[in-house]
């Protein structure tokens, strides 16, 4: 049973439940066996569900027509990516801020930053070499290793065989807790390629299941299974885009849950247990609907304020240099943070141009320099990274 978080196993018992069971292992704990997907019993649909699987189908519909009004919606996706990249693996205990990630893309401002920056930056490639997939290949065990591979590349944890499913037996609990005290234990090395296969087909199988339910199935069924030594948390949230972007439910990879369940981090481990401990998996189901549904809105609002933001800047823009100026505007919201060098290239002009037109655009709030040097002088367009939370620190 559990107690207050610790694991205590009899091991004359095996406790079942209609998630699976616990089994007894030589060393005296007891590992849990989950059972294939779908539930059974089913999944009971009642009106409560149904009403709030209706409503986030409806928030991802209006987030879709949302993003076709912005002029390149590509580069809304992009921020978005790298937003759930922080959140994603913040829950995993990184501190890189989403301007710690941006500031790490940006080249030049590189220098001092944290390897948990580099963590993040993984995330968001991790990501993108997924989609890119997708485009060509089944969401299949192969992917899912591969991207694990992308994610865990020359990052802590990169030793403990990125793309390869674990060998030794793994655990979930407090710092410093061990198998006889773990709040969770997964399954055994030699059971993961059978669960795993399982899942994989009931990811390609069960069209009847709608896609939103299929997604908080798949999600908690691959936190139980936890495949890989390390990286688990974050490539099972990834799993919820990729499914949704593979079942063209989204146009675009625009919806991840990780800033709710950051926020929402002890009902979200609750719920995952009791589906283990007790098989409720209704409430489960009820928590990450409601997620989907309040990120969904979030999006959309964020989608909305970007619209608004750039046409006014639009108008400022037009006031001062209009087709430089609309250039810079336009690249801005695909690298929120330039050096005058960076502009000078885009904009096809000389530096003492590019620095003028920097100048304009600083002058009127739509840049902020951040580095506080009188050379090699870094700028962010900060009224679109608040959109996103995202306020960059001036570095001094």
């Amino acid at each position: 049973m559990y107690i207050k978080g610790n694991f205590s196993f009899n091991m004359s018992m095996k406790i079942n439940s209609r998630a699976g069971k616990y089994i007894a292992q030589t060393k005296g704990y007891g590992a849990f066996i989950p059972k294939p997907l779908p539930p059974d019993p089913p999944l009971n649909i009642n009106e409560e569900m149904l009403a709030l699987l209706s409503s986030a189908d409806r928030a991802i519909g209006r987030l879709d027509a949302a993003t076709q009004l912005l002029p390149n919606p590509d580069l809304f996706v992009k921020m978005y990516v790298k937003k759930e990249a922080v959140f994603s693996s913040q829950i995993e205990g990184t501190q890189a801020s989403l301007s710690d990630l941006l500031e790490f893309e940006a080249k030049s401002i590189r220098n001092g930053l944290t390897s948990d920056a580099q963590e993040t930056f993984n995330y968001v490639k991790a990501m993108n070499y997924g989609l890119d997939r997708l485009g060509s290949f089944p969401l299949s065990l192969r992917l899912i290793k591969e991207i694990h591979s992308e994610l865990m590349h020359g990052v802590r944890g990169g030793d403990r065989n990125p793309g390869e499913y674990r060998n030794s037996q793994n655990w979930i609990g407090s710092p410093g807790c061990n198998l006889s005290n773990a709040a969770f234990v997964p399954p055994p090395p030699h059971e993961i390629a059978a669960q795993m296969g399982e899942l994989e087909l009931f990811i390609r199988n069960y069209a009847d299941i709608p896609p939103l339910i299929k997604c908080g199935l798949v999600h908690a069924q691959f936190e139980t299974i936890h495949p890989f030594l390390d990286g688990n948390g974050r490539i099972g949230r990834l799993l919820i885009t990729f499914i949704l972007c593979w079942r063209k439910v989204l146009k675009r990879p625009l919806l991840y849950l990780s800033h709710y369940f950051k926020q929402n981090r002890g009902e979200y481990y609750e719920r995952l247990q009791s589906v283990r401990d007790k098989g409720h998996w209704e409430s489960w189901m009820l928590f990450f609907l409601e997620g989907v549904r309040t990120v969904a809105l979030q999006a959309t609002e964020t989608a909305i304020k970007i619209q608004e933001l750039r046409e006014g800047h639009r108008e400022k823009v037009g006031q001062l240099s209009k087709n430089s100026g609309f250039i810079l505007l336009d690249y801005l919201y695909q690298t929120p943070i330039v050096h005058i060098v960076e502009v000078a290239g885009k904009i096809g002009k000389s530096y003492p141009v590019a620095n003028k037109l920097v100048t304009s655009f600083e002058e009127v709030g739509l840049l902020e320099e951040i580095t506080g040097h009188k050379k090699n002088k870094v700028y962010a367009y900060q009224p679109y990274l608040e959109l996103f939370d995202a306020r960059i620190r001036k570095r001094k």
